[in-house]
């Protein structure tokens, strides 16, 4: 069955319809390279430039402290490996925690193989690191704390602001991964004190394989791409001028909507959420219940497999997960939810449900409808779920 109901918007989203508008005429019309001299290079000059502001405006940074990547796993690679590069002199100490996304997680393994210590912070029950465990794990040699805006699984959002104020006032870089946060909370890069942050265009209307990463002024960070002098020798290599195009109008649009998308996602997930925790028993929130991105929805299920909850949904043409779309196919429990203190067995009976303003409450009705007869199916062929039942009588 074709795909009728869409929750796995953390995983991607469609292009919006004004984002691909504003694209095409730079496939066709406006093609030029925007390194040239000539009058329609100094359109898709000026249309990246407008894009730049268009981000930047978003988060309160200065346009020039923006630079356009292939996506958030790209941005990623740059803040660590950058920052680790040019501040290896001064020391070689990084700061991270269990939860983080593998883009940060593997390039932190990678570091470790050439010369640098990575401690990998605890978090608590709901996802949250604890400021007290960050403080104690500063010392002399730490150069770069990373912690995720928001979890792409949980759905938790960190305390930035005070992570930032910490950092700042021990004279510490601080990167975040804004990728499923940004268009969806607010984001202040001056007020919550943070140096580095990562975006990427497919996870709010942007198109795959447009990404930005926002560096202060100031910072001092070695380049990944070498070649030629695009983004001011930050990041060489022809711009994707209707991707950036692309990013830029997504960005705007989704900073003017925020307020009443939060609103309208955050009844929805709600409703969802517990809708979904009355009608199954054995069934529990992942993630903080409050501090939680306005779209997410992740909850286990005992005695059951989120695998085989997937499959039944998408018979039923639901598109939903099991946790971040970067480790499908892993017969590996989530190591978010590992972290969080759940026991194999309960992190493999996961479902993700993450919504945008492109869901309706029918859908709601539908999945509240038919996922209590999808988890009441495959626990009549689960031998723990027997005993327990039996023990219940």
């Amino acid at each position: 069955m074709a795909t009728k109901i869409y929750m796995d918007h953390a995983a991607t989203t469609p292009v919006r319809k004004e984002v691909l508008e504003a694209m095409l005429p730079y496939f066709t019309e406006y093609y030029g390279n925007a390194s040239g001299i000539y009058g329609i290079a100094k359109e898709s000059k000026k249309a990246m430039e407008k894009a730049r502001e268009q981000v930047a405006a978003a988060i309160n940074a200065q346009p020039s402290e923006i630079y356009f990547t292939a996506g958030g796993s790209e941005s990623d690679n740059m803040a660590l490996r950058g920052v680790a590069e040019a501040l290896k002199d001064k020391g070689n100490h990084i700061i991270t925690t269990k939860i983080e996304h593998h883009a940060i997680l593997h390039t932190c393994e990678y570091l470790e193989k050439h010369g640098f210590r990575v401690t990998y912070l605890d978090v608590d029950a709901d996802g949250k690191v604890r400021l007290e465990d960050l403080e104690a794990a500063i010392c002399p040699e730490t150069i770069l704390i990373s912690v995720m805006f928001a979890n792409n699984e949980i759905g938790t959002i960190e305390p930035i602001a005070e992570i930032g104020k910490l950092a700042h006032e021990k004279g510490i870089y601080l990167h975040t991964d804004a990728v499923q946060a940004m268009g969806h909370v607010p984001i202040d890069v001056e007020e919550m004190h943070i140096d580095l942050l990562s975006i990427s265009g497919h996870k709010l209307g942007a198109p795959k394989g447009i990404g930005a990463i926002y560096i202060r002024k100031g910072v001092r960070i070695t380049p990944l791409i070498f070649g030629g002098a695009q983004e001011k020798k930050m990041r060489a290599g022809t711009e994707n001028i209707p991707g950036i195009v692309g990013l830029g109008k997504a960005v705007e649009l989704a900073a003017a909507e925020l307020p009443e998308t939060r609103a309208t996602l955050e009844k929805m997930r709600d409703r969802l959420i517990h809708g979904i925790l009355e009608a199954i028993p054995y069934s529990k929130l992942n993630g903080h219940p409050t501090d939680r991105l306005p779209g997410n929805c992740n909850i286990s299920f005992e005695f059951i497999e989120g695998e085989s909850m997937l499959l039944l949904l998408d018979a039923l043409g639901v598109a939903a997960s099991s946790g971040s779309a970067c480790t499908s196919g892993s017969l590996d429990p989530s190591h978010v939810l590992l972290a969080i203190g759940l026991p194999h067995e309960k992190a493999h009976g996961s479902l993700r449900l993450t919504l945008d303003t492109d869901n309706t409450e029918e859908e709601i009705d539908f999945i509240l409808e038919k996922l209590p007869q999808i988890v009441a199916r495959l626990r009549e062929m689960s031998p723990l779920y027997e005993e327990v039942s039996k023990q219940a009588k």
